[in-house]
């Protein structure tokens, strides 16, 4: 198993926390020198706050254990493609690398950026690890909820 999958399965781990908890199961990771600093998942439901996504929870924890407000150095690792709303907090968290599983095509940010990367220009984005697992648990949750 290389890197990527590594820690997206961890951040698979978080997203089944939302599921278990009747969020929309995405989770998310944040890793620095093969060292995981940050975690999080969708709690939109359980603190009544739509931005209480699973990147925005990790970013905000990641920022509190360096005492910084950039995270050049680190990798997101979650497991469905970022909304608009993440992807300008991910745009000024300047994040070297961004890992997503499943692609998006209703809420993504590129539903309304299109192609234009709203992610800071350094940013290296990679889709599709695990993209089979992550997009599963997805379609699991939403075929519940019917």
């Amino acid at each position: 198993m290389n890197t990527d999958e590594h820690y997206m399965k961890i951040a698979l781990q978080e997203a089944n926390k939302a599921f278990n908890k009747d969020e929309v199961p995405i989770g998310a990771v944040i890793v620095l020198k093969d060292q995981i600093i940050a975690k999080g998942y969708n709690q939109v439901e359980m603190m009544k706050d739509s931005t209480a996504h699973a990147e925005i929870i990790a970013l905000t924890s990641a920022f509190n254990y360096l005492g910084s407000k950039y995270l050049p150095d680190a990798i997101l690792y979650v497991t469905v493609e970022p909304c608009l709303m993440c992807s300008g907090a991910l745009y000024w968290s300047k994040l070297g690398k961004i890992v997503f599983g499943a692609y998006d095509e209703k809420n993504s940010y590129r539903r309304v950026a299109g192609n234009n990367n709203p992610f800071h220009p350094k940013t290296e984005i990679v889709g599709g690890i695990l993209e089979e697992e992550c997009s599963q648990l997805m379609k699991n949750f939403f075929k519940n909820l019917r």
